[in-house]
């Protein structure tokens, strides 16, 4: 997947304030902590060793973090939302875990080149608005030799139609692509030129809740880009959108036994710097 030189050029710096300030809405970490299990897996796929050094990338409260400092590796983490490293930084100590938290733009890491062995991101630096700047970012910061490990939510997965489901309700501005490109080989090989090898695996996580309901006043609550899809519609709009919300967890849907159960794809990557 490639982007047209004749595309239009989006405003990226709005388009970043208005999803930072949508990551920064409820809190994201009574999602994010969910989602633990896809770090420690991530871990393993790049081969993690104690005493690398280890950069998590808009590391959100730190799954990927705890799951490398776990490890014994020595870890950086770091998003650009304060609140989200608030979070990472408290689950770390009651670990007793030794991590730097630093407050850091995917698109422009404040570290030197090659300063890391690993850069690791989980369903963090899929949704910056300038894609092949992010990841050049990651690149130049991981060592030759080193592995760049990411967790990214696919197309047709159930995130990746959540996503689609909310565009529809309120389109990106033209000329920026879905964050769910990520989760596409095309896509990644063009955000990664050059490299010796980028490996893929497909992979599932299932969100586990007590029913719909429950699952969509989780979300509405607490996960900010549905948060602030529901504050920006007038109340007839927001009821289409719940219903397709709902529309969507029953499509996707685990049948069988109590409770929601809802697998999402997403492409677990290993690129070799």
């Amino acid at each position: 997947m490639s982007v047209s030189p004749n595309a239009p050029q989006p405003d990226f710096a709005a388009l970043k304030a208005r999803q930072m300030a949508a990551w920064a809405a409820g809190d994201y970490a009574i999602v994010g902590t969910t989602l633990q299990i896809v770090g420690e897996t991530l871990c393993e796929a790049v081969d993690l060793r104690a005493d690398e050094r280890v950069l998590d990338v808009a590391a959100g409260n730190g799954n990927a973090t705890l799951a490398a400092a776990r490890r014994f590796a020595t870890v950086t983490s770091t998003d650009y939302v304060p609140a989200l490293l608030e979070r990472g930084r408290e689950r770390a100590a009651a670990e007793r875990l030794d991590v730097t938290f630093q407050e850091a733009d995917a698109e422009a890491l404040p570290f030197t080149d090659g300063a890391f062995d690993v850069v690791l991101s989980t369903f963090g630096v899929m949704f910056t608005p300038h894609q092949s700047t992010a990841a050049a970012e990651m690149m130049r910061v991981c060592r030759t030799g080193g592995r760049i490990g990411l967790a990214n939510w696919t197309p047709n997965g159930f995130i990746g139609q959540l996503f689609k489901l909310i565009g529809s309700f309120l389109p990106p501005p033209p000329g920026v692509l879905s964050p769910a490109a990520w989760g596409t080989v095309d896509r990644l090989h063009s955000l990664f030129p050059g490299v010796a090898a980028i490996e893929t695996t497909a992979r599932h996580f299932t969100f586990r809740y007590r029913s719909a309901d429950h699952w969509l006043t989780v979300f509405r609550t607490f996960y900010g880009p549905v948060h602030k899809a529901f504050l920006a519609l007038d109340e007839t709009r927001q009821a289409e959108l719940e219903q397709g919300l709902r529309d969507l967890l029953q499509r996707f849907q685990r049948q069988g036994g109590p409770g929601l159960a809802v697998p999402s794809e997403y492409l677990e990557v290993v690129v070799t710097r």
